[in-house]
């Protein structure tokens, strides 16, 4: 048995094109990785280290992404225990997400990366990988979709978010908190939340050709930028204020678009849910609502849109929409 390593490049592969030269560039092999981590010789399970890509995180793609789950559904299928994955932190919130509704086995899948490159004093790219290889080889993270293990902490990529842009503690689940930790060396989990079912295979192609906006809300906002965007996107997810409000004037604009596309009605805040009956006035959630937006729920704006596209990419109808975004959300 052993554990699978895709690296995809990112902060926790970049060095100097000479020593201690800046700015940095991927250019670490997973070889190079591994020879950097001490302990990983005590997992009890070798590492197949296969380079998948050597892309800055934000050069990744759905399409991208499908391939590299595909790649480590067949080395599960092949015989390995678990997965882990190192990129870039920058999208590492949606790609585990996306890995995640796509992800049909048991095995743990387990993203990672780095905030601080191999240069510096204190990267956190080798306690990282190595918190990630002891994720994917413990019986007790089997079943629990795909994990994100960072800074001792492993997260569900359905919750995770990067909140912060350089601290090495930059990533949480403000909604649950993380599933558990890494403590001396050993896979702590405190919760075992229940596992959605993956969703049916999408054509890549056809995942190509879906496109969806995000809007973001802001004060005094009268929707200018989304004229004319159902005859350039299939679907669009608004981050609205607060539980999920906008701006009188943004209601009607919104409206016509809920007739041609799915918009699905999420908050920019971060954490915490968009309602669905407490407010009702012009551009409240019930108003929104009522005008054909679909509730997002606890599903951030980032989060949704992944979801979304996939649905669309699937051929799902506005009623298996708004039932995934029940579930999921």
């Amino acid at each position: 048995m052993s554990i699978a390593l895709f690296t995809l490049g990112g902060t926790i592969a970049m060095a100097g094109v000479g020593p201690g030269e800046r700015p940095v560039v991927t250019r670490l092999t997973g070889a190079d990785l591994v020879a950097a981590v001490p302990g990983l010789a005590g997992l009890g399970a070798p590492l197949d280290v296969r380079d998948a890509l050597a892309v800055p995180s934000a050069d990744l793609s759905y399409r991208r992404l499908i391939d590299v789950v595909a790649a480590a559904a067949q080395a599960v299928t092949d015989g390995a225990t678990g997965v882990v994955v190192t990129q870039g932190t920058d999208t590492l919130e949606e790609t585990a997400f996306l890995a995640d509704l796509i992800w049909p086995h048991a095995a743990p899948l387990v993203f990672t990366g780095a905030m601080r490159n191999p240069t510096l004093a204190g990267a956190d790219g080798p306690a990282n990988l190595l918190a990630a290889a002891r994720v994917a080889a413990s019986p007790d993270a089997r079943d629990l979709g795909v994990l994100v293990a960072v800074n001792d902490q492993i997260h569900a990529a359905r919750w995770v978010r990067k909140t912060h842009s350089t601290s090495t503690a930059t990533f949480a689940s403000p909604n649950a908190g993380p599933l558990g930790h890494l403590v001396e060396g050993r896979v702590r989990l405190l919760t075992r939340p229940p596992r959605r079912p993956a969703l049916p295979p999408v054509d890549p192609a056809r995942l190509d050709a879906t496109r969806v906006a995000l809007h973001t809300v802001t004060l005094d906002d009268d929707g200018w930028q989304l004229d004319g965007l159902a005859e350039r996107r299939h679907g669009l997810v608004v981050a609205g204020f607060g539980v999920g409000h906008v701006p009188s004037a943004l209601a009607p604009v919104l409206s016509a678009l809920a007739e041609g596309i799915p918009v699905v009605l999420t908050s920019r805040t971060g954490a915490g849910a968009v309602l669905r009956h407490t407010y009702g006035a012009v551009g409240s959630e019930t108003d929104l609502q009522r005008r054909g937006l679909l509730n997002g729920g606890l599903l951030d704006p980032y989060k949704a849109l992944v979801l979304l596209r996939l649905l669309l990419a699937a051929g799902a109808d506005r009623d298996a929409i708004a039932e995934a975004f029940a579930r999921h959300g």
